[in-house]
């Protein structure tokens, strides 16, 4: 059986941490181009070595609630946990004891104390043994550069990754949150001065103490020096809990995610308050975009399909005439067909099902891929499978899962060359808005947000456009006009559910029971909403020159911001809005493919 069919075993399912190394292909140099002529970010590979969480403090009163959440997530009263007083003045002295006592209150399994200024001793697999079957582990506050100076480097080091890695916690205050990151701030405020942390948290910086001292523009410094990097301003008597790519905010006070300002972008804070729940993933991805050209270009290529063909549905059934016009581009009922399933979920659908529609065009020859990380992307099998491929499928779902998947990778690259060798692309709901260069709906927590820093980049099959989905049919004109008013340069196409755009060269054409709104202006005024003209079935549209092949009779030109649906001038038909979706099923459901078992090799 083909690796791409085969099930996937869970023995259980919690989110990971990113390791330092992971990190790496974050860091993308400006300019770097994936899969088309203008910039992308790398996707970021979540699914890394660990799968603990972290529990960062601010300082101060540490409130009980944070103090048994670390508990529980190092097992409750199995807990195995280890105190490091490193950083504590009083370390070296029993006045330790009034920073322990609360820990000694918690019923837990077992609780020591670890501490040593010695890096000698730190590197004696003796010192840390105790590390070893410890499921947490609590940095005290005081000074970060004694827990660092005699740690980093180490096997105690080593042994602290170790605890997250399989699954434990790390948790500190004060000094404890500031060594949580790769780049440490040591000390100094206004100026900082940086050193090197134990980046349990990759990608970002901590900082500490964050209201009460007033420390926004010290770490807006260190943002600035360190391009690509988030900021995280903790405040005292509050906590940040990682867990993989879910931030969650608990205490008195709040959080900052701090996005230094760039060439492209002003400075931005986002404020996380108790109960908020933030995407590490996004927050990440928007500090690296920062630093990257800019995202559309301000004078993106016209769109076209040099070769090849495009086929975006907007949602709903595929129209019967879309799909005989896929499978014929792909070459014909033997050619082989890659159904993407990604944008489902994590899991692979059950029983391997894939559109029926595919079939019932006459199909003989159709695999599945549902790769989820990059490096399932980028496996052998899968590169193997996509050389042969001459069409590839994206099924709907979320957008933002297609991203992190396969942005920036080879499995892309080959994407793009089923297009080069004049095959076929083509997709429904997430699968249609991914083919643009610019992104809509890529936010991971919800997908009512139109425009979401960190996921604006798509595949770029077709450039200098912006494709939304079941359009009238969920009233998102406005949505639209927010993109066209952020970025005038780019044609908005917005697709109804059971409609399809046939794309080749720079001409698209409708087919399909609704409408597709084309939003073409190149300037939009402060003060205006853009328009958009209503494409019905076999109109066509020249994306180069912005103008209808045909003459229109039955379109009239509309208003955004409208609470009604365009609608046809004829008849005076329209199409029913449906509530936004308010979930991932909600959104896979939207995407109304029908399904039947594939047989795998």
């Amino acid at each position: 059986m083909n690796k791409s069919c085969s099930p996937r075993v869970c023995v259980r399912r919690q989110f990971r941490l990113i390791s330092p190394w992971m990190m790496a292909v974050l860091l993308i140099a400006p300019g770097t181009t994936f899969g088309g002529d203008e910039a992308a970010v790398h996707p970021a590979e979540l699914a890394a070595l660990s799968t603990g969480a972290l529990v960062i403090c601010g300082g101060g009163y540490l409130p009980d609630e944070v103090r048994h959440r670390f508990v529980e997530l190092a097992g409750g009263e199995q807990a195995q946990l280890v105190v490091v007083t490193t950083a504590s003045d009083t370390a070296d002295s029993p006045d330790v004891e009034r920073y322990l006592e609360l820990w000694r209150k918690m019923k837990v399994a077992a609780l020591s104390v670890l501490h040593t200024r010695s890096r000698e001793t730190a590197n004696d697999p003796a010192f840390s043994e105790i590390l070893k079957t410890a499921t947490g582990v609590w940095f005290l506050g005081g000074s970060q550069s004694k827990v660092t100076d005699t740690y980093l480097g180490t096997v105690t080091e080593r042994l602290f990754h170790a605890v997250v890695e399989r699954g434990g916690v790390i948790g500190g205050t004060s000094a404890g949150a500031a060594i949580m990151s790769p780049v440490m701030i040591r000390r100094g405020n206004p100026e900082p001065e940086v050193g090197k942390g134990f980046g349990f948290l990759p990608g970002c910086v901590v900082d500490q103490h964050f209201m009460n001292r007033n420390r926004q523009p010290r770490l807006m410094k260190v943002l600035t020096a360190n391009p690509g990097l988030l900021g995280l301003g903790i405040d005292e008597g509050t906590a940040l809990i990682v867990q993989g790519r879910r931030m969650n905010v608990m205490g008195e006070s709040h959080v900052a995610a701090c996005l230094a300002p760039s060439a492209n972008r002003p400075a931005r804070v986002e404020i996380l308050k108790p109960g908020t729940e933030a995407d590490l993933t996004t927050l990440i991805r928007a500090a690296v975009a920062r630093n990257l050209p800019p995202n559309p270009s301000l004078d993106p290529p016209a769109p076209e399909v040099a070769h090849g063909t495009l086929v975006i549905v907007g949602g709903g059934t595929t129209p019967p005439e879309a799909a005989r016009r896929f499978l014929a581009a792909a070459g014909g009922p033997d050619a082989l067909v890659v159904v993407v399933t990604t944008a489902l979920g994590p899991e692979p659908p059950a029983e391997a099902r894939i559109p029926s529609w595919l079939f019932e065009a006459g199909a003989k020859n159709v695999r599945r891929l549902h790769a989820q990380t990059t490096r399932e992307a980028n496996a052998p099998a899968t590169l193997d499978l996509l050389r042969q491929a001459r069409g590839i499928w994206f099924m709907g779902g979320r957008q933002w899962r297609l991203v992190d998947a396969y942005l920036g990778t080879e499995a892309e690259r080959l994407f793009h060359k089923v297009l080069d060798q004049g095959g076929v692309v083509g997709g429904t709901s997430a699968g249609a808005s991914i083919q643009a260069r610019y992104l809509v709906r890529g936010n991971p927590l919800q997908n009512a947000e139109v425009i979401t820093e960190g996921y604006e980049q798509g595949f770029g099959f077709l450039r200098g456009v912006a494709i939304d989905q079941h359009f009238s049919q969920r009233n998102r004109f406005d949505d639209m006009a927010l993109v066209k008013q952020a970025h005038p340069q780019l044609i908005g196409l917005g697709v109804d559910d059971s409609t399809a755009l046939i794309v080749t060269d720079h001409t698209m054409e409708v087919v399909g029971r609704n409408q597709v709104a084309v939003y073409a202006d190149r300037e939009i005024a402060p003060a205006a909403k853009p328009g958009y003209e209503v494409l019905h079935a076999g109109m066509r549209y020249d994306l180069k020159n912005r103008v209808k092949i045909e003459p229109a009779t039955t379109t009239v030109v509309a208003q955004a911001g409208s609470s009604q649906t365009a609608t046809v001038a004829q008849t005076g038909i329209s199409e029913p809005a449906e509530p936004p979706e308010a979930n991932d099923a909600a959104e896979t459901a939207a995407s109304g493919e029908t399904a039947k078992a594939l047989i795998c090799e």
